[in-house]
């Protein structure tokens, strides 16, 4: 798996994952349970991770839409 973003926004996170969905790429939100650790403070970072094999196209669809990775 190749992580594209870390953040705590989950709004931000599910409009990634948005837009790999929409250009055909599979993703997965890795740590998104850790908010019941947490206590939903969001000082944990999710990971938006998708297959080695497509991390270049999904580097490209973020940057177009004006979402460069910070992984």
């Amino acid at each position: 798996m190749h992580i594209l973003v870390k953040s705590t926004d989950p709004i931000r996170l599910g409009f990634l994952q948005a837009l790999l969905s929409d250009a055909g790429i599979e993703s997965v939100l890795l740590d998104q349970h850790i908010s019941a650790v947490e206590g939903g403070i969001g000082a944990f970072p999710r990971r938006l991770a998708v297959r080695e094999e497509d991390a270049a196209e999904a580097r490209r669809v973020l940057r177009e839409a004006g979402e460069d990775a910070e992984a």
